[in-house]
């Protein structure tokens, strides 16, 4: 398995360091492997779509 670096701001280091009986690599995995699923879900989404980046510029113009 690879191994990938985080990096955090001290105060939740410390707070991370609190719970030591968590095992904080199998959150992130699971965080990284939710959100990835996210992007995929997306990208088949998207596959087809004829719309230009300035289409969806626009778009996300409209929605903010």
């Amino acid at each position: 398995m690879a191994s990938v670096s985080v990096s955090v701001p001290d105060e939740m280091k410390r707070k991370l360091e609190a719970f030591d009986t968590v095992n904080w690599s199998a959150v992130a995995r699971k965080a990284f492997a939710a959100q990835l699923s996210k992007l995929d879900h997306m990208d088949r989404l998207t596959s087809k779509s004829r719309a230009t980046d300035k289409d969806i510029e626009e778009l996300s113009n409209k929605v903010k």
